[in-house]
Formats: C-alpha cells, sequence, structure tokens
C-alpha cells in the first residue's frame, strides 16, 4: 500500500515526518510529495499525474498536510485540481480536497456550520468599507480576519470604529473582501478538540499570553489538558461531519450565552495538542487513511 504525506515545504515538517514514520510502522511504502510539483494531465489516454519532470505517479492515498501559505487564487485552484485528480484516479485523500476548500474558507465554514445548527460568532464579510465602523460599533469587540488564513496571522481585533475602517480601507486596496466576527469569549482561552474518524481522541486549552488576545501555539500560546463535556464532543463531531472533514482541529469558545464553534481546522498542527495531552495523533491519522483504503 503506497500512501503519500502531502504537503509544499522542502523539507517535510514535524507533523508531516510524524505520519511517515508511522505509514513505515504499518508496513506502508511512505513517500513525501510537494503539491507544487504535483502536475496533472489529460489526453488521449485519459487523465494521469505526472510527480516532478515526467515520473508518472500513483498512490493508493493521501494525507494532505498542507498546501503552501502564500499563493495567488489560480495557484490555490490548479493545487486543490490536481488533487482532485488524484482523487479521480481512485486515490483516498484526507481531507478531501472540495472540503480543504470549503473549510478554508472561513465564512462559508461559518454559514455551514450554523445551517448545521451549530452556535457560531455573528460573521460578516463585505466589500462595502463603510459598514465595518457600524458593525464594530454594534458589537462592540470584533475582529477582522483573513477569508483564508492559518494559526492567527492576520487577524486583528478591533474595539474603534475609526481604527476598523482604516484596517477596512487598507484590505480593500489590496483587492481583498473584508471578513469581521464578532469577539466572543469568556475567558482567555479557548478548547481545541482533536477528531479522527468518529473520534475525539482529545483537547486541550490554548492560552492567549499576557502579549496578545490569540491562542495560537504559534504565536506564543500555552496550552494544558481540556476537560471536556459530553456537549463539546458533540460539538466537535458535528462540526467535523458538517464539514465532511476525516479528522479535525476543532476550536470551540466558551461565551457568557454558551459554547460556540469558532473553526474546524482541516490541516492542524498538533505541537501544542502533543504538549497538553501527551501523544501525537499521528499514528490515529495513519490507522484512519489505511482503513479508509481497505474499505
Amino acid at each position: 500500500m503506497k500512501i503519500a504525506v502531502i504537503h509544499d515545504s522542502p523539507i517535510p515538517p514535524p507533523t508531516a515526518r510524524e505520519l511517515l514514520v508511522e505509514l513505515v510502522r504499518e508496513g506502508c511504502e511512505a513517500t513525501y510529495l510537494r503539491v507544487s510539483r504535483v502536475s496533472a494531465q489529460v489526453s488521449d489516454e485519459g487523465t494521469s499525474i505526472i510527480y516532478g519532470r515526467g515520473k508518472k505517479l500513483r498512490i493508493d492515498g493521501g494525507i494532505i498536510r498542507g498546501l503552501g501559505l502564500t499563493m495567488t487564487t489560480e495557484t490555490l485552484f490548479k493545487r486543490i485540481n490536481t488533487l482532485k485528480t488524484i482523487e479521480s484516479t481512485g486515490s483516498y485523500l484526507i481531507n478531501s480536497p472540495d472540503s480543504i476548500l470549503k473549510a478554508r474558507d472561513k465564512f462559508r465554514a461559518s454559514q455551514i456550520l450554523s445551517a448545521n445548527g451549530l452556535p457560531v460568532p455573528e460573521t460578516l464579510i463585505t466589500e462595502d468599507i463603510f459598514l465595518i465602523p457600524d458593525i464594530v460599533r454594534e458589537w462592540g469587540r470584533a475582529v477582522i480576519k483573513p477569508l483564508m488564513g492559518s494559526m492567527g496571522y492576520g487577524s486583528i481585533m478591533v474595539d474603534n470604529p475609526d481604527l476598523a475602517f482604516m484596517i477596512a480601507r487598507a484590505w480593500q486596496s489590496y483587492g481583498q473582501p473584508i471578513m469581521i466576527q464578532k469577539y466572543r469569549r469568556k475567558f482567555e482561552r479557548d478548547i481545541r478538540v482533536f477528531v479522527v474518524g468518529n473520534e475525539v481522541i482529545g483537547a486541550i486549552y490554548r492560552y492567549a499570553p499576557p502579549t496578545t488576545w490569540k491562542t495560537n501555539v504559534a504565536q506564543g500560546g500555552k496550552v494544558s489538558r481540556a476537560v471536556i463535556s459530553d456537549e463539546i464532543v458533540e460539538l466537535a463531531l458535528r462540526a467535523t461531519k458538517a464539514l465532511n472533514l476525516a479528522y479535525s482541529g476543532v476550536d470551540i469558545g466558551e461565551t457568557d450565552e454558551g459554547l460556540v464553534v469558532y473553526e474546524a481546522n482541516t490541516m492542524p498542527n498538533w505541537q501544542g495538542f502533543t504538549e497538553g495531552m501527551g501523544f501525537s495523533p499521528a499514528s490515529k491519522i495513519a490507522h484512519l487513511i489505511i482503513d479508509l483504503i481497505k474499505k
């Protein structure tokens, strides 16, 4: 069984290396693929995948760990389309390219979660920068964030309507829409719940450091093992299912009105999870892809 771990770093990042080790341990032929070097070809012979310079690629499955941080819309769609072409040849990918695209669009993901009865923060997407100050006045505190982003980079908390307008105008000058979300948090922490298949394998609290409101481990957030209730488990599983994800890192917030789902990450890093829980989810994810291929 040949299974790929897919990312775009020239050197496999730690999570990819962990997965490669686990796949080899399970007797698989494990390989690392850079998504930028994957090409798709349509010819009279049908559809084929080429990796590198002319080498045709055939894998039984793959674990997508990254699509690249900086890219144009066209490059994003090229990478999604080549991954979908891999699927069309009979390979099983987790998470699926369609699910990644759907969940990576933070506004669309919020729509889907809300439509499935999950509590989410009030969220607005607009190109009308004059609407932003009114929203901040109404909500009090809000977060302007990239439509597609990771690790909290680019997200800015505002409570001043004039500052919010200036940020929105700057984003618009780069041709970017403005997504703004009501700030809803009772404590300076959130809960990252890790779901693999139909199982919650653990959860951590992520605490914001003194210098920022962000809880992301990549930005200095501290972690500890979380006490999870049946409600948290249910929300995490429902969010993962709503977005058709095979595994996910679901971010849940505690508010005065109850729990809210911030987002479900399709390619979650697990440095903080491993630190807080004392084990890595890599083995569980490796077993999941093997089981799905066997089915």
